[in-house]
């Protein structure tokens, strides 16, 4: 084949691409951001927050894991009887093209024990766990804030 030949059915490939997507080829499931805090003490489990985007059917994240903290689990604050209480979940419904969020005074992630290496890294490696394509994983980092009052894990580095 000529090499003009080639670029010409090399730029046709790249223009159909471009349209597939322009044609709404699907929103896929995604983690799109959050934050880790750290506990105020040693003792105290950090708590994590983020935001999935989701794909093109209806999912349920199930679990969310981390080789580099001792326990993970999911969360909500509920007010019963005019007190808000902390329920554990099992599941967490991500709606198509919608949005799940894990934020303060709802559902959130309780982190117990972080490895110091992550810590100092400022960084979390998670793998958030859903109900389609045979339990797809998403892995994603979900940056470490300090407890409050004390330096960045940035900071720190510096």
């Amino acid at each position: 084949m000529k090499p003009l030949a080639i670029l010409a059915l090399a730029a046709t490939a790249l223009t159909l691409t471009g349209c597939e997507k322009n044609l709404g080829a699907g929103q896929q499931l995604n983690v799109v951001g959050g934050y880790i805090q750290m506990g105020a003490t040693a003792d105290r489990p950090a708590v994590g927050y983020f935001t999935v985007e989701g794909g093109p059917r209806d999912v349920q994240l199930v679990a969310v894991t981390s080789d580099l903290a001792q326990r993970v689990e999911m969360h909500e604050s509920v007010k019963e009887n005019g007190v808000m209480t902390m329920k554990p979940l099992l599941s967490a419904d991500v709606p198509a093209k919608g949005k799940l969020q894990f934020r303060q005074g709802g559902k959130h992630l309780m982190i117990w024990n972080i490895n110091g290496a992550a810590v100092r890294a400022g960084k979390l490696p998670m793998a958030f766990v859903f109900t389609n394509n045979n339990n797809e994983r998403i892995l994603f980092d979900l940056p470490i804030k300090a407890a409050p009052g004390e330096a960045s894990p940035e900071a720190a580095k510096k």
